[in-house]
């Protein structure tokens, strides 16, 4: 029994120190990404498939060509039309490449019809091999 209560006292106590590194570090920012809105026709045909597939439901996809990093963001299906998409941010760290992005809502007009819609925006910037984080 003692055995076992210091076996699992040691195991917390590693977890508990290799998270000690990062708790108190804050990331920094090295510079905004320069990056492309991409059309529904501009996007390579086999990513477009995908993203037919998944628009239903909210997601988050990374795809690469190894020339660029395309960065997807979806919203799900909505009631109605005329959602648009905010970039708040696409950016550098010392860590990660960060995408922030922000649902826009319908106007009235469009508020009043029952057009289902399925919002996502495909961001197109130079490949960086980074973990990307989306927000």
């Amino acid at each position: 029994m003692k055995k076992s209560i210091l076996i699992l006292t040691v195991m917390l106590c590693t977890l508990l120190l290799s998270g000690c590194d990062t708790l108190g570090r804050k990331e920094t920012k090295i510079r905004d990404l320069e990056f492309v809105v991409v059309s529904e026709s501009a996007i390579p045909e086999n990513l477009f498939e995908l993203l037919e597939e998944m628009k239903g439901e909210s997601f988050h996809y990374v795809y690469s060509d190894r020339e660029y990093l395309y960065i997807c963001v979806g919203y799900g299906a909505q009631k109605h039309s005329g959602y648009s998409i905010a970039v708040d941010g696409l950016y550098l760290t010392d860590k990660a490449i960060h995408a922030e992005t922000t649902l826009i809502g319908p106007d009235g007009d469009n508020l009043k019809r029952n057009t289902p819609s399925y919002p996502y925006i495909v961001l197109k910037t130079d490949y960086l091999e980074q973990t990307v984080i989306i927000k």
